[in-house]
């Protein structure tokens, strides 16, 4: 993996023992890697590598050239072997043949299939002819911080030239394609002694004939422009120097926790969406600058840093030494109407006859002073990485407005490259969102059976999760579980008594801080206790009420607060007890906590229809394998009340049931999905029983 050393130079992390007897396409794959591993190289998805490779053809036997390419959406720093597309390179060549000019070159994409060897299903994308066409065998295409803020200066080619002489050359901005390809190949045949070559506002391109050098050269200018931009810049201060104090640690997450259901109510129009909330130095230095606002507003400039963070990014009239919060809030509907009338103004100003219909006219970028950076997205990850890319941005505008003045991309050029009718059919292309998708869900009690089933029945569906439970190292447990299974992303866990009030309130602020909010409410944090009226005592009497009753009322009251903040609905699932609706011996505590959960569901269920927030009830029983409440005492006791031993316990309630089966977390779990999805959207104030079936707990 690349490290950084102490002068936060790149170090040079090939290990020739490492790739001693790699084949050329081994050796791509290991450059690909190490180059992928820092951000400041190239950032998650973008820039590409390649190598030109001799290959046996399946059909003649003959040797002959192949291009292998980063494929389509693939990603540098993580592809394998699987994820580069192979072109036979006479076939590429071929297709100079078929270029109409530069504006018929979109349409050269859809002859690149033509051209695939071994009928790898893997798809080329749109900057193929950007490698095929450098007469060297190894090409590395990166988005280094360093250089973009070269290539994104207003005078980059005279930068370039100080910087590199002859041995990086400079182009002009230019639309990744067919015709950029084509002008990579006449600056080498031209330029034969180069090794690269910095495109303007986009990024840098190296070359050689064998693998090792290729990484060497890629690392060495990328440094040399490092060096170069801290020389130019120590004595420079950031951004035009400081304008606000950050606040504490404590304060900005505080800060965020409020405006991120705020914000995601208004942006989840079209679907709901997920945010992440970044406060590294580098934001803070940013958000918190003199000229933070007016670079702001001129957008990003490398097109990968574009298409993730949009035109520009949403400056939010925050105020941390008045601590405006409240009265940011309640301008905020105002200010995002604004901000999505000037992006239909901009659409408009730069449609096209063919252009694709305007697409969500909200910001994806936020930026709070003193407090940091807010992303929003249709996934955890993709809000995360669009938060990287505008870091990467912001690294970028440090440099170039240090040293000259920083530009981005011009609008109608941006425009062309949002609305580029290859990006809109790639987009027509991904595969239809899974039915949580963007839904954000807090399950109590998540470290036990029950709540780890029904996590992960979420997580399937695509939503993301927070756990919360008492028992803190199970929980961890639980967590690096599903983690394991499903993602660091999208699991998170805190350790929460559903009993105090304060405790409930971190709880939701955390899911809001994390994820922007909270959609799903599954309370499902429990005890059981067994024991005669005459000696249950007024300790486990109000234990169980505690827990069980006001437990449920407290994370029922924080959610109803969150989900009206959101105003996008919402559903609340309480997983009760067969013990709520039939009466059972020795259990008068728990049977009446129970009880009146299900009567709480009812009266939430009232409240709140008209803000479209459901309450429906899960009523399991008998739920032995994975609970916690089954473990110590309560087994004991349920077994000495029925007469059977903890073996029997189990066959006892199986064969006591109407269809004769065990209940088991992933039924429940199932339960709490339905009432979770759309498909129940016109249910509420229900009792779904999950008990194998008990006429006494017939709920009418």
């Amino acid at each position: 993996m690349l490290k950084t050393v102490d002068n936060h130079l790149l170090e040079n992390r090939w290990d020739a023992a490492e790739t001693q007897g790699m084949s050329e396409s081994e050796l791509l794959l290991y450059r690909s890697n190490i180059l992928g591993a820092d951000k400041r190289v190239t950032n998650y998805g973008g820039g590409n590598t390649s190598a030109k490779v001799m290959e046996t053809d399946p059909l003649s036997g003959e040797q002959v050239e192949v291009l292998w390419v980063k494929g389509s959406g693939g990603d540098i720093g993580s592809i394998r072997m699987d994820g580069f597309a192979t072109l036979y390179m006479d076939k590429l060549q071929a297709l100079k043949s078929l270029y109409r000019g530069v504006e018929h070159e979109d349409e050269m994409v859809g002859y690149l299939p033509h051209c695939t060897f071994r009928l790898n299903p893997r798809a080329a994308s749109i900057d193929t002819p950007l490698h095929a066409y450098v007469p060297r065998k190894h090409v590395d295409h990166v988005h280094a911080d360093a250089i973009i803020a070269i290539a994104a200066s207003e005078n980059s080619r005279e930068l370039t030239q100080e910087i590199f002489g002859n041995r990086i050359g400079w182009l002009p901005w230019k639309r990744p394609g067919y015709e950029l390809g084509l002008w990579l190949e006449k600056f080498c045949l031209e330029n034969p002694e180069a090794d690269g070559v910095v495109l303007e506002s986009h990024g840098l391109f190296t070359w050689a004939d064998d693998a090792r050098t290729c990484y060497d050269t890629t690392i060495d200018v990328i440094n040399a422009a490092t060096e170069w931009l801290a020389d130019k810049t120590k004595d420079v201060p950031a951004f035009g120097g400081a304008k606000y104090q950050s606040l504490a640690a404590e304060q900005r997450r505080t800060v965020a926790a409020r405006l991120m259901p705020a914000i995601r109510g208004f942006v989840s129009g079209n679907q709901h969406m997920v945010g992440h909330f970044n406060d590294s130095d580098a934001v803070l230095e940013f958000v918190n600058a003199q000229d933070m606002a007016p670079l702001a507003a001129l957008g990003t400039s490398c097109p990968d840093h574009f298409l993730r963070t949009k035109i520009r990014p949403f400056v939010v009239d925050y105020d941390p030494a008045k601590g405006n919060l409240d009265a940011v809030l309640e301008s905020l509907p105002e200010q995002i109407e604004a901000y999505r009338a000037d992006y239909a103004a901009y659409y408009d100003r730069c449609k096209r006859d063919d252009s694709p219909a305007m697409r969500d006219p909200n910001a994806v970028v936020y930026l709070v002073p003193g407090v940091g950076m807010i992303t929003f997205a249709k996934d955890k990850a993709t809000a995360r990485i669009s938060g990287e890319f505008y870091v990467n941005a912001i690294n970028v505008m440090r440099g170039a407005s240090a040293i000259s003045t920083y530009q981005g991309l011009p609008e109608q050029e941006a425009f062309d490259i949002e609305y580029w009718l290859l990006e809109e059919a790639k987009l027509q292309r991904m595969p239809k969102p899974k039915s949580l998708a963007g839904r954000i869900a807090l399950v109590t009690g998540g470290a036990g059976g029950i709540g780890a089933a029904t996590a992960a029945r979420y997580l399937s569906e695509g939503a993301c999760v927070v756990l919360a439970d008492v028992d803190a190292k199970a929980l961890e447990a639980t967590r690096a579980q599903l983690e394991k299974q499903f993602g660091g992303d999208v699991v998170r866990s805190v350790v929460m008594d559903v009993t105090r009030e304060e405790a409930v309130a971190q709880a939701f602020a955390a899911a809001s801080v994390e994820f922007g909010g909270t959609d799903i409410l599954v309370s499902n944090a429990g005890i059981a206790s067994s024991a005669p009226v005459e000696k249950t005592s007024l300790a486990l009497w109000n234990r169980n009420m505690e827990i069980l009753s006001t437990g449920y009322f407290l994370v029922s009251r924080e959610a109803f607060g969150l989900m009206r903040t959101q105003g996008l609905g919402g559903s609340i699932v309480f997983v009760a007890s067969k013990n709520g609706l039939a009466a059972s011996p020795n259990a008068s505590a728990y049977c009446t906590a129970k009880a009146s959960e299900i009567h709480l569901a009812r009266c939430l269920a009232l409240e709140g229809a008209e803000a479209g927030i459901r309450v429906n009830v899960v009523n399991p029983d008998a739920v032995l394998r994975g609970s916690k409440i089954w473990e110590g005492e309560w087994l004991e006791q349920r077994a000495a009340t029925y007469g059977t031993d903890k073996e029997g316990l189990e066959e006892m309630y199986r064969n006591r049931s109407m269809l004769k089966r065990s209940v088991l977390p992933e039924d429940i779990a199932e339960a709490c999905y339905f009432f979770a999805a759309d498909t129940s959207a016109k249910s509420t104030g229900n009792i779904l029983n999950v008990d194998a079936g008990n006429v006494q707990a017939f709920p009418r």
